[in-house]
C-alpha cells in the first residue's frame, strides 16, 4: 500500500504535543474538604510526558527557522531533566545529534530516558567551572549559564546552544498554546491560574495570555521555601526538582524568561508539602505526578482554603509524570 495520510494519522511526534486534557479533581477536593473547584492540566499527556515537550519543540523549531540549526550541528542544552527528555525525543525524531548537560542528583529515570533516545548525557560535575560558579554565587543560574557559554559553547564548533532560560521561544510557546488551551477548554471560566516557576516559561507565557483575555484572573507562581533549597552548607537537602526561587532575588539573577510582572502572588512550598500533595492525589484521583506538580497542587490547595476563594475555579498546571520519580522517596 502507498502512504496514507489523513488528519487522524500523525506524521511526527511533534504533532502530538499540546492540547493536553483538563481534569476536575473531584475526589481530592472532597477529601480535602474544599469549597473551591480545582482543575488540573495534565501535561504528562504530551508524547515525552511533560510540559517541557512544548518548549523543546519551540526551541528546536525556532533555531531551524533562524537558520542556525542544521543536521551537521549538535544541539546542546543544560537541564534538570524534563527539557532534556523533550529535546531528546524531538531531536531523535528530526535526526539531530543532542548533548545534554544534566544537573547532578536528578532521578535515575531521567538520565536513563534521555539516553534511551540516543542522547549524550554529561553531568554538571564534569564541567567544574559550572559547579564552582553555581556554588560561589549561591545558585545564580544566570551567572552559571554565562560560565557555561564561556567554558563549553564558545570552545566548540558546530554546536547550537538553545538556552531555555534566556530564549523567548520558551514563554512564547505557552502564550500561543498552553494559555489559549486553558482559556478555550474552560470557556473562559477561570479565576486563578497556578504554575510552578522553573525557567519561567509556563507562567510567563500562559499567564500573559490569560491576563490579556481577562485581567481579573489571578496568576499565582509557586517556588520552593528557603529550607527546601540545597546550599553549599546543606548540600543534602532534597529539592523540588525543576522549581526555582526568584521572587526575592536581585534582578540580575532572574532569567529573562521569568516575567515577574505577570505574577500576582508567589507561594512558597516545602519539599515535604509537595510530596504530600503528590501522594494524596495519586490515591484520591489516580493521578501519578512528580514533585513540581505536587508543589503546584499544594499551593492551589492552600489558595482554595482561603475564605475569599470559596466557589472559585482554580486551574493548575501539573508538569510531569510521577513515573520519573519511582527511584526516589516520593512514592
Amino acid at each position: 500500500m502507498g502512504q496514507i495520510v489523513t488528519n487522524k494519522i500523525k506524521q511526527s511526534i511533534t504533532e502530538l504535543i499540546g492540547h493536553t486534557p483538563l481534569l476536575a479533581l473531584n475526589q481530592y477536593v472532597k477529601e480535602q474538604q474544599l469549597e473551591t473547584e480545582i482543575i488540573v492540566k495534565l501535561e504528562y499527556f504530551n508524547p515525552a510526558n511533560s510540559v517541557k515537550d512544548r518548549v523543546a519543540k519551540a526551541l528546536i523549531e525556532d533555531a531551524e527557522a533562524r537558520g542556525v540549526l542544521t543536521k551537521d550541528k549538535t544541539i546542546i542544552e543544560t537541564t534538570s531533566g524534563n527539557t532534556g527528555i523533550g529535546l531528546a525525543a524531538i531531536a531523535a525524531a528530526k535526526g539531530y545529534k543532542l548533548r545534554i548537560y544534566m544537573q547532578d542528583g536528578v532521578s535515575e529515570e531521567r538520565t536513563k530516558v534521555v539516553k534511551a533516545y540516543g542522547t549524550e548525557v554529561v553531568p554538571f560535575s564534569d564541567v567544574p567551572e559550572m559547579v564552582a560558579a553555581f556554588e560561589e554565587t549561591d545558585g545564580d543560574f544566570v551567572e552559571t549559564i554565562k560560565v557555561f557559554r564561556e567554558t563549553v559553547v564558545e570552545h566548540e564548533e558546530n554546536v547550537v546552544f538553545l538556552n531555555q532560560l534566556d530564549n523567548e521561544a520558551n514563554p512564547n510557546i505557552h502564550k500561543v498554546t498552553t494559555g489559549p488551551e486553558v482559556w478555550e477548554d474552560t470557556d473562559g471560566q477561570i479565576d486563578i491560574f497556578v504554575a510552578a516557576i522553573g525557567t519561567g516559561g509556563t507562567i510567563s507565557g500562559a499567564g500573559a495570555y490569560l491576563k490579556s483575555k481577562n485581567p481579573a484572573i489571578q496568576i499565582i507562581g509557586v517556588e520552593p521555601a528557603v529550607n527546601s533549597i540545597a546550599t553549599v552548607d546543606n548540600p543534602d537537602i532534597i529539592e523540588i526538582t525543576g522549581v526555582h526561587r526568584f521572587s526575592d532575588a536581585d534582578e540580575a539573577r532572574v532569567p529573562s524568561n521569568v516575567h515577574l510582572e505577570i505574577i500576582d502572588e508567589v507561594l512558597e512550598v516545602e519539599t515535604a508539602q509537595a510530596y504530600e500533595a503528590a501522594r494524596a492525589v495519586a490515591k484520591s484521583d489516580g493521578i501519578l505526578v512528580g514533585t513540581s506538580s505536587g508543589a503546584a497542587l499544594f499551593a492551589a490547595t492552600a489558595l482554595a482554603k482561603r475564605p475569599e476563594n470559596k466557589g472559585k475555579r482554580i486551574v493548575v498546571i501539573l508538569p510531569d509524570t510521577g513515573l520519573r520519580y519511582l527511584s526516589t522517596d516520593l512514592f
